[in-house]
């Protein structure tokens, strides 16, 4: 079981919200000292400081990003390109940020199989997309997301809430399947 999957499980089961609360705190520092390497395919539209938002929490870890990448971005910040893979830390303080509010306002799951999907997808980070394009909690690939019923615009900025009641619609139509033999919940 991973650092992050003990963690998840230890929120998930606690019953007191100020054990927890104090709890995440200890989580988030512990994040924060962690060094937490984020993988970025660039889609449509990008931009640096959107994708410093989605990732970090703050739009003005760009420059950041920029520095960390600029061999794969070129002379122009202003100029990212569909496709183009990043990858970059945030700063530790941002990723505290991200991941304490991830941990802190997490989707309560109805059973265990959803628990551990969440745990073993995106370590309960909403907002995560790894360099395939799988998003989320329940890490969607995008032709998966539609054919589920989710919304093309809000694929990659939906949320938790919302993509739990993707993940249901999902579960309805196909079971598990799409998570088990990857996830061994």
């Amino acid at each position: 079981m991973s650092f992050i999957d003990r963690i998840f499980d230890s929120i998930v089961h606690r019953r007191s919200k100020r054990r927890t609360t104090l709890r995440l705190a200890a989580v988030g520092a512990a994040l924060a000292a962690s060094a937490v390497t984020y993988h970025y395919t660039v889609q449509p539209g990008d931009t640096l400081s959107g994708i410093a938002q989605k990732m970090c929490g703050n739009s003005s870890s760009w420059s950041s990003i920029y520095s960390q990448d600029r061999a794969v971005i070129g002379s122009s910040p202003n100029l990212i390109l569909s496709g183009q893979r990043l990858t970059f830390k945030c700063s530790k303080a941002t990723t505290a940020a991200v991941l304490t509010t991830a941990l802190t306002h997490p989707i309560t799951p109805s059973n265990a199989m959803q628990a551990c999907i969440i745990a073993r997808e995106s370590g309960g980070n909403a907002q995560v997309m790894n360099s395939t394009g799988h998003y989320g909690l329940y890490q969607f690939s995008f032709s998966t997301w539609v054919a589920a019923g989710g919304s093309r615009a809000l694929f990659g900025n939906a949320s938790a809430s919302y993509q739990t009641s993707i993940f249901w619609a999902a579960v309805k139509l196909w079971g598990y399947s799409p998570w088990t033999p990857y996830d061994g919940c």
